[in-house]
């Protein structure tokens, strides 16, 4: 009797445990878990850096000071022009992480319907040091020109947002939006006619030059090279490890991939040792 007992205490240790591996199975899937219905992906992990690290706030102030010393520099140089800076605004000085979550909780990433949900709400927050080096600038007789990627769609909701946190400038003049392509070129182009643009930030190269629209991984890093002394300078570089061309580069700026596609797109070029 008491042999069979210890026999059926092991049979079920054993069923318990086979359950729960098998449950554990269940909730992984290309190497992502799921934890509270959010699917840890890498999206996710990075609106976590986001939202919780210190060190991202270090980042984001480091590069505003920068911003701030060169301004302070340029200022004290002959313009022929009224001088201005040109920024971009997602992941440059608005935190817009919590729609990385909410699309995680929804099982998607990105979709027209829903961003314009999340903008129409002017309720993406500032990063660190952003509204201080801004609000300085137009302190210095500086224009600040907002070329975003956002559309007609977002910009009443995008103005709200800037006017919310205290952005100088935040009108319909100096909020410009894009009507049908994506490069940022033809609006600096227009900017440039009546002011010198001594200063653009951007968290995508793409918000500084055409050299960098569309251009492959190669491509990217010999503009930087080529670009080189600009950065920290001109040329003021915001983090930001959740999109941008960076990703797009790797996907050859194809949209059509599958999940696991994409996964093994990104496999293939990691590098071990």
């Amino acid at each position: 009797m008491f042999q069979s007992k210890i026999y059926l205490a092991a049979l079920s240790l054993a069923f318990l445990s086979s359950c729960q591996v098998s449950q554990i199975q269940s909730t992984k899937t290309s190497n992502k878990r799921v934890v509270n219905d959010i699917e840890l992906t890498g999206k996710v992990y990075s609106a976590v850096f986001h939202q919780r690290a210190a060190e991202y706030q270090a980042l984001c102030v480091q590069a505003f000071n920068v911003a701030t010393t060169h301004l302070d520099w340029v200022l004290q140089q002959q313009h022929s022009k009224p001088v201005a800076i040109v920024t971009d605004i997602d992941e440059t000085f608005l935190d817009n992480s919590p729609y990385a979550v909410e699309m995680a909780k929804r099982g998607q990433v990105f979709d027209e319907a829903s961003w314009l949900e999340w903008t129409s709400k002017g309720d993406a927050k500032p990063l660190m040091g952003s509204q201080d080096f801004f609000n300085y600038a137009a302190s210095k007789g500086v224009t600040i020109f907002y070329i975003t990627n956002r559309n007609q769609n977002d910009k009443a909701g995008t103005i709200a947002n800037l006017k919310k946190y205290n952005y100088p400038m935040a009108d319909e003049e100096h909020v410009i939006v894009r009507q049908s392509d994506s490069s940022k070129e033809t609006r600096r182009l227009k900017v440039s006619e009546t002011h010198e643009i001594v200063m653009l930030l951007g968290d995508n190269l793409s918000d500084f030059s055409k050299a960098f629209d569309k251009k492959t991984e190669e491509q990217r890093s010999e503009a930087v090279r080529n670009n080189a002394k600009e950065f920290g300078k001109k040329f003021i570089v915001l983090p930001n490890v959740n999109y941008g061309d960076w990703e797009s580069a790797i996907f050859d700026y194809k949209r059509d991939w599958t999940p696991s596609q994409k996964d093994s797109i990104f496999n293939s070029k990691l590098i071990g040792f």
